[in-house]
């Protein structure tokens, strides 16, 4: 699990710093609020949605290391090329737009595998306490990158030779992935709590096929998800709702610049800020998760909702407040939710489910991107009153859920 942090936290110093900049450095470009919403929320989703397809194809081919290498190296190479963008001029935004969406989309490639080794690795010491503590490593990456930017955006004035800089970790977490990838194998049996389902599933192989077994059914059930338990796709909507009522940081980030209340160059301090709350909160809730299961989770829809009237403030403090809100939400939404996913599926559909799940997720990215950014600069109250409302919702699927939770996680 470390090692495989400090493989994160390389990578993290890479894609964190562009994301701490991705809504001010569009606009630098020329691009509207909308189009920094629709882009970044774009992005999250395609990180997600694409999941649908590398999740399965994990599943099915047992390449996992490969998609992992292959999914890191997209962010290693296409962060760097954001530099160049400047010097394009009218076509720089689409650029910077189309580099942003494939460095999402090498997200999408690497974590259902990456999350199926990880909840392998800590099958053994308690999956919340292990995706927790490879959260917090990652997150040291998250909380470098955006203050490397920062630095060099102080010195300079502008942001592309930042962007430039982040080429060095990304090499470095492609080098130290070859490394492990060498010590640890891929994942080719299933848990031991999950023998039985797998016996199982061998003698259903074995027996008479059915028109819903027949290759197309077995296509359509294994993307969709159709054999996985219902709990799992009610909280994969739950968590979506509460993603749609995240708002990006581009987008929040977008707005202090726009309204003054900070300056372009500290807009990485913020967001280096958050990725440190985010890994306090990654490393608190994993171990409250072993200890008391899925009830933690009641608490994110409830800070959600708290986290515009917070970011859309007057005032510098209150939207300081709001940003460390929105870091305590992303760390458990990133760790102990991925937790909960593992207890829900068995191991042998493990990358199949996150993929589904972050495909639910992704819906619920794209749809509160575009509201957020449709919303922010002339609407800041509806879309707050649209945020409470998306968490309502959440709040009460993850209420009937955690109602037939079976108590503490091992």
């Amino acid at each position: 699990m470390v090692a495989f942090g400090l493989v994160s936290l390389s990578a993290d110093m890479v894609y964190e710093g562009m994301r701490s900049v991705a809504g001010p450095f569009l606009g630098t470009l020329g691009a509207s609020a909308l189009t920094v919403g629709m882009v970044t929320g774009a992005g999250e989703a395609m990180a997600l949605v694409l999941r649908l397809v590398t999740g399965p194809l994990a599943d099915k081919s047992q390449r996992h290391w490969r998609l992992t290498v292959v999914g890191y190296a997209m962010t290693a190479v296409c962060v760097p090329l954001l530099a160049v963008a400047p010097v394009l001029g009218a076509a720089g935004v689409a650029v910077a737009s189309t580099l942003i969406l494939l460095e999402r989309a090498g997200k999408a490639v690497r974590s259902p595998s990456k999350s199926a080794l990880l909840a392998r690795m800590a099958s053994a010491t308690g999956r919340g306490r292990g995706f927790a503590v490879h959260k917090a490593l990652d997150q040291v990456g998250a909380f470098a990158g955006p203050l490397l930017v920062a630095a060099v955006a102080a010195m300079t004035g502008v942001l592309w030779p930042g962007l430039a800089l982040l080429a060095i970790p990304g090499l470095v977490s492609l080098l130290l992935l070859v490394q492990l990838r060498r010590r640890v194998p891929s994942i080719v049996e299933p848990d031991p709590e999950d023998a039985e389902d797998a016996e199982d599933a061998e003698d259903a192989e074995d027996a008479e096929p059915t028109a819903a077994d027949r290759p197309t059914g077995r296509l359509w059930s294994a993307v969709l998800g159709a054999d996985l338990p219902r709990d799992f796709h009610l909280f994969s909507l739950a968590v979506a709702l509460t993603t749609a009522g995240l708002m990006t940081f581009g987008v929040i980030s977008f707005r202090f610049v726009d309204a003054g209340l900070i300056p372009l160059a500290a807009a990485p301090v913020v967001y280096a800020m958050a990725m440190g709350v985010e890994a306090l909160a990654a490393l608190a809730t994993g171990d409250l998760f072993d200890r008391y299961g899925s009830r933690v989770l009641l608490v994110v829809p409830i800070i959600v909702a708290a986290v515009p009237p917070l970011v859309f403030a007057p005032s510098l403090g209150p939207v300081l407040a709001g940003v460390v809100l929105w870091g305590l939400t992303t760390g458990i939404q990133d760790s102990t939710v991925k937790a909960f996913v593992a207890d829900l599926v068995p191991s042998r559909r493990r990358a199949t489910a996150y993929g589904i799940f972050a495909a639910v997720q992704g819906v619920g990215a794209i749809a509160g991107g575009v509201l957020a950014g449709a919303l922010v600069t002339e609407r800041p109250g509806l879309l707050t009153a649209c945020v409470v409302v998306l968490q309502l919702a959440s709040f009460v699927l993850l209420l009937r859920l955690t109602r037939r939770s079976t108590g503490p996680r091992t």
